[in-house]
């Protein structure tokens, strides 16, 4: 099979690869499409993802297709099932899958981190991470469950009331979904901090309230006009100068959510002074537990759009792209298309 192969800092090969034989719980999916992920440009440059990363290794962990081969004892899955795929896989048995913290599982095997993953024509995965979607959702759309269920992770954490006011920083595909989600959650005043015209447009095509551009407003001086407190603050950068600014930007009471994936060598400095006096809540959000097929369940009831996030469908052999050209960088949701 076709396949990118990720083989250390800056190199990801278009190859073909041999696809090895099913074990008996294992299905063999063949892949429509795969978005790239802020985990996948990550690891092109050298960082790691959300687990280590041993080279050779095919990325990718955002997809769906179809399933083509199903192992001796699949009994819930069958051939020809339109199928999303969970990524993680976890042991069941070590301290914390048997405490329901099963995302820090000890023994986690991450497909497209730490296995091979849907950068290929084909990927197999077990048959208990597998999750089948209708006819009424399309292909494209079904790969965005997993950045959508761990988005949902994220949003549970901030515990958005109705009527709260909710400021997100960065307006790319993450950021969107959140701002969405915040709004479903019963949020009044959605808030999006972005310093792309194009993006700021499209949040207020999709529910937000008010839009600031970092660079060119002072952005206290908006909130302040605006509302009396920011009640959660989402950071869906990555980025340790967004992150303070979080920190800063958040209300009295507030839940900061650092959301997005900063390198892991970064830091900045935090003053306990400023998280005493305004008696903040900081938070994170690790991956996607226990909300998978809650995910399918949103993307099936068509209450988020998705298809304005998604800007570029970029074929399998032209991949490479993705991570060196710079007009991706300012794009939106990048889809890799693998087959028809």
């Amino acid at each position: 099979m076709k396949a990118a192969v990720y083989y250390g800092k800056h190199n990801l090969v278009v190859e073909d690869v041999p696809v090895r034989e099913l074990k008996d719980n294992e299905v063999l999916i063949q892949v429509k499409y795969c978005g790239v992920c802020g985990t996948d440009v990550h690891i092109f440059n050298g960082d790691g993802g959300s687990f280590e990363v041993t080279p050779p290794l095919i990325p990718g962990h955002e997809f769906s297709g179809v399933v083509k081969k199903i192992g001796a004892n699949v009994n819930r899955i069958k051939v020809g099932d339109r199928v999303s795929g969970d990524p993680n896989d976890m042991c069941g048995e070590c301290y914390f899958c048997k405490n329901a913290m099963q995302h820090f599982c000890t023994d986690n095997i991450g497909v497209g981190t730490t296995v091979d993953g849907g950068f290929a024509e084909y990927v197999i995965m077990h048959e208990k991470q597998l999750y089948t979607f209708s006819d009424d959702l399309s292909f494209i759309e079904a790969a965005m469950a997993e950045p959508v269920s761990c988005c949902l992770h994220g949003i549970d954490l901030c515990h958005i009331k109705s009527g709260d006011t909710v400021l997100v920083i960065g307006g790319g595909p993450i950021g969107m979904i959140m701002l969405q989600l915040a709004k479903n959650e019963g949020a009044t005043k959605l808030i999006l901090s972005e310093p792309v015209e194009e993006k700021r447009e499209l949040a207020l095509k999709l529910g937000a309230t008010k839009v600031i551009d970092p660079i060119n407003e002072d952005v206290q001086a908006v909130l302040d006009e605006y509302t009396p407190n920011v009640n959660v603050v989402i950071e869906c950068v990555g980025n340790i100068h967004t992150q303070e600014d979080a920190v800063k930007f958040a209300g009295k009471g507030a839940t900061v959510m650092f959301f997005g994936l900063a390198s892991p060598e970064d830091s900045f400095p935090l003053k306990p002074d400023d998280v005493f006096k305004k008696e903040l809540h900081i938070t994170s959000s690790f991956i996607n537990p226990y909300t998978y097929e809650r995910a399918i369940q949103v993307l099936e009831s068509k209450t988020l759009r998705l298809e304005d996030l998604i800007t570029n469908i970029v074929p399998l052999d032209d991949i490479a792209d993705v991570f060196t050209k710079p007009e991706y960088r300012r794009a939106g949701k990048v889809m890799i298309k693998v087959a028809d």
